[in-house]
């Protein structure tokens, strides 16, 4: 079995969805760079309960607890924009919101994974990521 997959950041939501629906608290996956600023970022908007990376051979685990235990899970859907085959960027005028400004979007701009909140904030443009809610 590889551990290797073609759209990373897209193993990382089915899991996490996948983990939701079947009312699991934590996950683990391969660690990456991207995974985990990916995790922080929902975890500082809410939407995670906590990120955490174990040392581990060959590749670090991150650990991502959902939510904590008896507690129900905040993400209601979380969703891939931009895929490997076909990209999706916006300009700072033309970040989408997600359910009136109840949920968000990921992008990715020249200084770094943010909100679509903070990207339009600093007029930032960038490859959408993904949306939840």
């Amino acid at each position: 079995m590889s551990l290797q997959s073609t759209d990373p950041i897209a193993d990382l939501l089915t899991r996490i969805r996948n983990a939701a629906m079947v009312g699991k608290t934590e996950v683990r996956v391969p660690a990456s760079k991207i995974k985990k600023v990916i995790a922080e970022q929902l975890k500082k908007n809410n939407y995670l309960a906590d990120v955490a990376v174990e040392s581990a051979k060959p590749r670090d685990i991150l650990v991502i607890t959902i939510n904590n235990p008896g507690e129900s899970c905040t993400i209601n859907e979380i969703t891939r924009l931009s895929k490997p085959g076909r990209r999706v960027y916006t300009s700072a005028a033309d970040i989408p919101k997600v359910k009136n400004g109840r949920g968000m979007v990921l992008i990715s701009t020249s200084k770094g994974v943010m909100t679509g909140y903070e990207a339009a904030k600093q007029k930032l443009g960038g490859e959408l990521l993904l949306k939840v809610y």
